[in-house]
């Protein structure tokens, strides 16, 4: 893959249809178009999509959390398209919303993976994420999340 061959860029409305099928296609319980178009108007600065060959390969949705104390980047929903994984793009999307947190101040990033998604906590431990502690029964299911950080140095 070429930097040429993939663009991200904010995710608009006409990005949803394809983001929604990434979400059938990745998740148990994917969020459906009506979330997306709500996550799109509420959060929109740190939603984005990655084209590769100019086909919707993946998307991520944030939003940056104020404690009062703190400012950190919440990654609250991340998917890359089967055909598209093991390229290096979600990882660029990653890139992509931590830099747009660091820019709006945050000190780190979050975010909540499923305990038997090893898969993606290897992925995020090579990106610098660390083990902070787990919510149980956080998802529809009953499953577990483990609550998974990277702090920022600057």
């Amino acid at each position: 893959m070429t930097d040429e061959q993939l663009l991200i860029h904010r995710a608009r409305p006409f990005d949803l249809p394809h983001i929604s099928a990434i979400e059938e296609e990745s998740f148990a319980d994917p969020w459906d178009l009506p979330t997306l178009e709500w996550v799109l108007e509420t959060c929109g600065d740190h939603f984005f999509v990655a084209h590769y060959r100019q086909q919707v390969a993946g998307f991520i949705a944030g939003a940056l959390e104020d404690t009062g104390e703190e400012r950190y980047g919440h990654i609250c929903n991340f998917a890359v398209t089967g055909a598209f994984r093991r390229m290096g793009i979600g990882r660029k999307l990653v890139a992509r919303a931590e830099h747009q947190f660091a820019v709006e101040g945050a000190s780190g990033v979050q975010l909540e993976v499923r305990v038997s998604n090893l898969t993606a906590q290897r992925f995020y431990e090579k990106n610098g994420y660390q083990d902070v502690f787990l919510i149980p029964e956080y998802y529809a299911n009953g499953e577990d999340a483990l609550v998974m950080m990277r702090w920022f140095r600057f």
